[in-house]
């Protein structure tokens, strides 16, 4: 019986979610599997994966085929490495602290990528919101004052114009009086 690790969908139509197996390679997609090793959610981004590494070692020390996906996912998460390492350990060219040494550095550098990643889409999100807010806030004052100059010439015309009356000279006279 050969076995394949591979993905098993889930989720509804539009909404893919999948779990990591390993199965008979006679078995359906969604049929029946061996055992669960872990889950793939390319909904998020970055997708996320959560992986027993352990047991996908264990089965890939087994013989266990992966799909081509599933061999992405194997790698982006480490399992190949570790198992890897560990035909290094049996053949002698490692010992277990080297190997565990050796995984350690590998996953921290991938977990600071993966957050390096998280962090630049959170920055990159929170500048498309400052920009849009800004763009928002100069549209509403241009509606702002395009208003209160469309009420002022309402205003305008609307009131009726008044036509200068002439001063009588007498008028004149009291008004030159009242400046000396």
């Amino acid at each position: 019986m050969s076995v394949k690790i591979r993905l098993q969908r889930h989720g509804k139509k539009g909404k893919p979610f999948y779990w990591v197996v390993a199965a008979d390679a006679r078995s359906k997609r969604d049929g029946k599997y061996l055992e669960k090793i872990g889950t793939y959610n390319p909904n998020t981004n970055p997708a996320t994966i959560d992986l027993n590494l352990d047991s996908a070692v264990k089965w890939l020390h087994n013989g266990a085929q992966p799909t081509d996906t599933a061999k992405a996912i194997l790698s982006y998460k480490g399992a190949l490495l570790k198992h890897h390492l560990d035909g290094g350990i049996r053949k002698g060219a490692l010992t277990q602290e080297q190997a565990d040494a050796k995984l350690a550095t590998w996953l921290e550098a991938k977990t600071g990528k993966v957050d390096a990643k998280k962090d630049g889409l959170t920055k990159a999100q929170a500048d498309v919101k400052a920009k849009a807010f800004k763009a928002e806030q100069e549209v509403n004052a241009k509606r702002l004052a395009a208003a209160a100059q469309a009420e002022a010439d309402a205003i305008a015309a609307a009131t009726p114009a008044v036509e200068e009356v002439e001063e009588t000279p007498a008028a004149e006279e009291n008004n030159e009086e009242t400046q000396a």
